[in-house]
């Protein structure tokens, strides 16, 4: 799907994940969900602060492919690359600290240019897990905790997976999800 670059569109992206993770079978509770989730916040809020070009909007794609999920973010700067190896945040800064949290919960992520236009594509993969055991990793940071690698807090931290699906503008027959599965 494709959201303006705000914080509005990033904060409908990250919601949009969540709800399409539900549908497939991953609730809004689960760690998958929270991950991936939390994963799409990062990265959405760099597109926005980061790859914003002025009326441009960035592309948000889910799929899911024999038990692995890959979140991609695709902006239209292709002169702001994130580093795949993140500086160390300063320990007392309230920023810096984003792709960090992308590389300690995703299983991988990189970056990749623009095939079609001008721009990259920031992408994270997540393994969902096998035989019912969830997917963790230790000492996984909460999702209100969450500032971007780029010194922008994300947000206040998401609703509640009751406040979500009670809010209207959220619901899944409310937007074209353009569901993709691989």
């Amino acid at each position: 799907m494709r959201f303006t670059s705000t914080p509005r569109g990033a904060r409908l992206a990250r919601r949009l994940v969540s709800h399409r993770l539900n549908d497939w079978g991953h609730p809004y509770t689960t760690p998958v969900n929270e991950t991936l989730t939390l994963i799409t916040a990062e990265l959405t809020a760099n597109a926005v602060r980061h790859g914003h070009a002025p009326g441009r909007d960035f592309h948000v794609q889910l799929t899911l492919a024999e038990g692995t999920f890959r979140i991609e973010v695709t902006d239209t700067r292709a002169e702001k690359q994130p580093l795949t190896t993140p500086p160390a945040p300063d320990p007392t800064s309230e920023s810096g600290r984003g792709l960090h949290l992308v590389a300690a919960l995703a299983d991988d992520w990189g970056v990749a240019p623009r095939l079609a236009a001008p721009g990259k594509t920031v992408w994270a993969v997540l393994r969902a897990p096998t035989g019912g055991h969830p997917h963790t990793h230790p000492a996984a940071p909460r999702p209100t905790d969450s500032v971007s690698a780029y010194g922008h807090n994300t947000e206040s931290g998401p609703a509640t997976s009751s406040q979500r699906r009670d809010d209207p503008g959220l619901r899944p027959g409310a937007a074209s999800y353009g569901d993709r599965r691989r």
